[in-house]
């Protein structure tokens, strides 16, 4: 397994909701700020439907102030919400038309997302969310460089990515060395106390450590006590 790429200055990390990135790459994305790199944060949705008996419009500015709170953490004063539906994404156009025009917004070479795979794992099933997510950065990307898919779009096209790297547990084929960031991931993650307090009653910062630890586990062939792992792709 190989190293990520990091002769990169600006990344963006675009995922559908609020803790998606702190369970899955906040290790890194702490890696890389403290590396000096200027990374960002796109959200398709504000998660507004993911916590039973609070109602989307206070679950909107809830779990939109905790996410600001967790990137704050790991180094990310940039967070941007597109306001999709939570729960209701489509791999169609209109999600990628957003997707392109803010990948032309913040001008990255490298950008970070989720696994669009159905499952996770074996037996482990993804998102709806997620799946239309993934694999819709993959061609905004390619959208965001193309003055004439949308022509509707106002900012300027840009053809800068490099690579997309897919936060992934099967089927990695790049991984980054997070052994000095992971408890920087756990106090990113614990700051979605709302939002993991409705999910279990296990102790948040126990869930937070727990989640961290699957997330980093050391990979096969990948010389690193904590790691994370991504799928890349180049542009």
């Amino acid at each position: 397994m190989d190293q990520i790429p990091e002769d990169w200055q600006r990344g963006v990390v675009i995922v559908a909701h609020p803790d998606d990135i702190e369970y899955g790459c906040a290790a890194a994305v702490a890696r890389w700020t403290a590396q000096g790199k200027d990374v960002r944060y796109v959200l398709a949705t504000s998660g507004e439907a993911g916590i039973d008996g609070i109602a989307p419009d206070e679950c909107r500015l809830l779990r939109e102030d905790e996410e600001r709170r967790s990137a704050a953490v790991v180094g990310v004063s940039e967070v941007e919400f597109l306001g999709h539906p939570d729960g209701r994404l489509q791999a169609d156009l209109a999600l990628r038309a957003s997707l392109a025009a803010a990948i032309r917004r913040h001008r990255p070479e490298f950008v970070a997302t989720m696994n669009f795979r159905e499952t996770w794992a074996p037996g482990h099933l993804n998102s709806a969310d997620h799946r239309a997510l993934g694999i819709s950065v993959l061609d905004a990307v390619s959208d965001a460089a193309n003055a004439w898919i949308f022509p509707e779009l106002t900012e300027p096209p840009w053809a800068g990515v490099r690579w997309v790297a897919v936060n992934v547990m099967v089927g990695a084929t790049h991984a980054v060395d997070v052994t000095e960031t992971v408890a920087l991931a756990v106090a990113s993650l614990t700051e979605h106390r709302r939002y993991l307090e409705a999910l279990s009653a296990t102790d948040v910062a126990e869930q937070a450590a727990n989640q961290i630890e699957m997330a980093t586990a050391p990979k096969d062939g990948f010389p690193a006590q904590r790691a994370v792992a991504f799928e890349l792709y180049s542009y």
